[in-house]
């Protein structure tokens, strides 16, 4: 395996890419890439563009006509019509091609570091491995919906908000950054790429807008001293690569005096009346070129795919493990008898964890479920951690209703002419999603 930089001009396009079969030429192979996803090739030439280079090495063979690409042609198409955007194959992608150029930060690169194979054998075998899907193991395994969930939240990345950009024009309106500083936005991002490390600052997102969970002083301040951080390079990647880290760091700064404090809490402030709502407005058609919104279709899950802020931790293991089971593995239709006792034993073990970390003393070995809950949810009420409307809208959980109560989940479990419906499931989550994240974050 070799790796070096080969010229721009000399690579060539695949005219035997195994995507559309042999054409008769490199024109005729970027036209068919061009002509059969063009939605992607803009996409992807806005992604290089913005990057400013590619993260995957093309994968080449030195033959008489220069380096021909076996792995990498959409890659290689873009670059080679961004340095010549007179090669594209119609007026339309030619204007495309040139406007992207325009783009682009510095100087065009001649250059793009290559894998040079010249091996046929070889070269089918990494191709085979690479695209032929997961062969038993020995393909490229694909990350499951949990697996891009988790990077995500690790990363940062996919975040409809540019929280770095917010934060710094908040930072700089209140005088607490100069004008010329510029906070590191990929770093920010990951610093706070989950509810969990946004609230230990006092900040939280909701329905794609930032929130003060804390007084708006004492916030500002705190994350002018992040910024500070980031900006010295004081922190760098390397100390906010995961989870753990991240919240070594943060742990730092709360030792320091620095994170705001519970007493400084926003959540026993009384609720802004709701405005009305405005009419709807009428429907934006997206922009040509641009893929149309899809309907997601009906919930496949019973915990919404968003973060809830819980950290694993010693006492609240297996409440975690059956809450990732259920966020993201179990599907209606195909696990329902799953999903209801694992919802059943999720709010045993979350109750369970409330009481053993919040020491609440009224609750009794032999206490039934629904009395625990009861006592759970008063605690949660004189503690402040619940408002008295949320408080009487779960209380109906502890009675014996048939459609929304402890003895309806135990039925689930117990009874077996007793069948799950997805709709009454979702419902119930829907009413204890507060009630359970809160006493699994205990």
């Amino acid at each position: 395996m070799k790796y070096q930089p080969i010229k721009i001009s000399e690579l060539r396009v695949n005219r035997s890419n195994d995507r559309h079969g042999e054409l008769i030429s490199e024109t005729e192979a970027i036209d068919w890439l061009l002509t059969h996803h063009a939605k992607h090739m803009r996409k992807l030439t806005k992604d290089v563009v913005a990057s400013g280079e590619i993260y995957e090495p093309p994968l080449v063979r030195k033959e008489k006509s220069g380096f021909v690409v076996y792995d990498g042609n959409r890659r290689t198409t873009v670059l080679k019509l961004l340095f010549q955007p007179e090669r594209a194959p119609s007026q339309d992608w030619v204007t495309f091609f040139t406007n992207q150029r325009k783009l682009w930060l510095g100087d065009f690169p001649r250059f793009v570091d290559c894998q040079i194979e010249q091996d046929r054998e070889r070269m089918d075998e990494i191709l085979y491995r690479r695209h032929t899907g997961q062969q038993n193991g020995v393909g490229q395994s694909q990350w499951n919906a949990e697996a891009k969930t988790n990077f995500e939240r690790r990363t940062g990345k996919n975040t409809k908000i540019d929280l770095a950009a917010e934060v710094e024009t908040l930072l700089k309106n209140a005088s607490l950054l100069s004008s010329a500083d510029r906070l590191p936005r990929s770093n920010f991002k990951r610093l706070f790429s989950a509810e969990q490390f946004r609230n230990r600052v006092g900040l939280s997102v909701e329905q794609n807008k930032l929130k003060f969970t804390h007084q708006e002083e004492t916030v500002l301040n705190a994350l002018a001293r992040v910024a500070q951080d980031l900006i010295s390079k004081k922190v760098t990647l390397d100390n906010i690569w995961d989870n753990e880290s991240k919240r070594g760091y943060l742990d730092s700064l709360d030792k320091e005096g620095i994170l705001p404090t519970i007493d400084q809490s926003l959540s026993n402030a009384e609720p802004k009346p709701r405005p009305k709502p405005s009419p709807k407005p009428t429907p934006v058609p997206a922009p040509e070129g641009e893929p149309k919104p899809t309907d997601p279709g009906p919930r496949k899950t019973l915990i919404r795919n968003i973060d809830y802020g819980i950290q694993q931790k010693p006492h609240n293991r297996r409440a975690y493990d059956i809450f990732g089971e259920l966020q993201h593995r179990l599907k209606f239709e195909e696990h329902d008898n799953a999903i209801s006792v694992l919802f059943r034993v999720l709010v045993e073990l979350a109750i369970e964890t409330y009481i053993e970390q919040h020491q609440v003393g009224t609750v009794h070995k032999n206490d039934k479920l629904k009395n625990k809950f009861s006592k759970v949810r008063e605690h949660m009420l004189a503690k402040g951690l619940i408002d008295k409307k949320y408080h009487d809208g779960i209380k109906k959980f502890d009675t014996a209703e048939a459609i929304f109560s402890t003895s309806t989940m135990n039925s689930y479990v117990h009874n077996p002419d007793f069948f799950p419906s997805d709709q009454h499931l979702k419902s119930l989550w829907d009413n204890l999603e507060k009630f359970i994240t809160i006493c699994m974050k205990a």
